[in-house]
């Protein structure tokens, strides 16, 4: 993709007494960066729907590394109920949290809704991520200096002009399931400008990054879409796409790096390998932040009660 390489696996420094979480851990990006967590000695905990596939993804972790500081969360980013309970399963363990990604995502995938009646591109990619890290965040602040590392994508800037279009979410005709899928990497963005208002005078760190174009399965759901005639085009496109290790980089950067913490960067968006990268503007809309805040913490509210976020300072 001619991106430098100003951070590589190497440059991550001792992990030592450091406990993360990574969603989507499994497979992909997120694996890669577990993998390397874990390599340079921090406690990781990946969050995850399927058991199954997490403990095969443990196994290689373990294999590899010959450590065994990795085990499963259980996370269902559709349901709301299930990510109150892994943020009550992680605090039940009273660990401190210094690194939190944020990393499982679906793309481009048919309309369907959550269990919480919600459009499942957004309430996975933000919804659930928003909940659990809010839930997360006392915990978070004191374990500080700690990071918070939301992957976004290039995608964002494929939306709508007014940006997230909340009364259209679940109107199936609305978007494209691209446009869909940009929305929410925007939310990621978004949400990222907003938490770090809130964290003003804390030692948190709270980033936003595009990984790169990379051949994952993450485009299984886009392409399986297209007509037969645009399927080769892809097959010749990932000629141009970046490996999982690569594509692990960036977010490794921002959950690692100390120029992080060197530089005060806040608020940021990262593109490969660890480089400031340019958003849109309606990434930059301060009130469209606001405004996406204020809708996720109400939709949350209705569907688990007023008292949902009670105990966060």
């Amino acid at each position: 993709m001619g991106y430098k390489k100003r951070f590589v696996f190497e440059n991550i420094p001792d992990l030592s007494g450091k406990v993360a979480i990574v969603t989507g851990g499994n497979n992909g990006i997120g694996f890669i960066t577990v993998r390397e967590l874990v390599r340079k000695n921090a406690h990781v905990f990946i969050a995850n729907r399927s058991k199954e596939k997490t403990e095969s993804a443990i196994e290689l972790i373990k294999k590899e590394i010959k450590k065994d500081t990795v085990e499963f969360l259980q996370l269902d980013l559709k349901s709301l109920n299930s990510v109150k309970k892994a943020a009550e399963t992680f605090l039940a363990r009273n660990l401190p949290l210094h690194i939190l990604v944020n990393n499982a995502g679906i793309m481009a995938t048919p309309f369907e809704t959550t269990q919480d009646g919600i459009q499942d591109q957004f309430g996975v990619n933000h919804i659930g991520h928003f909940l659990f890290t809010i839930l997360l965040l006392p915990t978070i602040k004191a374990s500080a200096p700690s990071r918070i590392v939301n992957v976004s994508s290039v995608a964002h800037k494929t939306i709508p002009p007014a940006g997230i279009e909340f009364d259209k979410l679940n109107d199936p005709n609305a978007h494209s399931t691209y446009i869909r899928y940009g929305q929410t990497k925007l939310a990621n963005i978004l949400f990222t400008t907003e938490l770090n208002k809130r964290l003003l005078g804390t030692n948190v760190y709270c980033n936003s990054l595009h990984p790169g174009v990379i051949k994952t399965d993450l485009w299984n759901s886009l392409v399986s879409s297209w007509s037969s005639w645009k399927k080769p085009f892809f097959h010749i496109g990932t000629l141009f796409m970046i490996s999982p290790e690569d594509g692990a980089l960036t977010q490794l950067y921002c959950a690692t790096s100390p120029e992080i913490e060197e530089k005060n960067l806040r608020a940021k968006y990262f593109v490969p390998y660890g480089e400031l990268g340019e958003t849109n503007a309606q990434a930059k809309d301060e009130e469209l932040a606001k405004q996406l805040w204020e809708f996720s913490e109400k939709f949350v509210k209705e569907k688990l009660g007023d008292d949902i976020f009670s105990t966060i300072g």
